[in-house]
């Protein structure tokens, strides 16, 4: 990934995804669409910024209301791009960092790994493997 922008993907953390949703629309003036995902145990609900995932060097994201996760504070995630997200797995608690959640499936959407850095910041890995 050499000379290559690693930020695929972000995510804006809300506790009124209705709220939040009519916020930024009608600031940029655009129209978010929902993001069905699969049923993995998993209480989140996503409303994607208009873009597409084969935009190269050019991120987009969404905004995410899931359990356990509140909005405020640390509530923005980047998202960098990999092969298979369980290679990075491996390394971030050996580089000082905490595994948040270990890798799982988004469906056709790919796979993530959400960690923390070293200073507390939380940061997502995606991959379609």
């Amino acid at each position: 990934m050499k000379n290559e922008n690693p930020v695929v993907w972000f995510e804006i953390y809300t506790d009124d995804l209705t709220r939040a949703r009519k916020f930024y629309e009608s600031i940029f003036d655009f129209t978010m669409t929902e993001l069905p995902l699969p049923d993995n145990g998993e209480n989140m609900k996503m409303l994607f910024f208009p873009g597409n995932m084969e935009s190269k060097n050019r991120a987009t994201g969404a905004l995410v209301q899931m359990e356990g996760f509140k909005a405020g504070n640390n509530s923005t995630i980047v998202y960098f791009m990999s092969e298979d997200c369980s290679l990075e797995q491996l390394r971030i608690e050996k580089a000082g960092g905490c595994i948040v959640k270990s890798k799982m499936s988004l469906g056709e959407y790919g796979n993530m790994v959400l960690a923390t850095d070293t200073e507390g910041n939380m940061i997502g890995i995606h991959s379609m493997k």
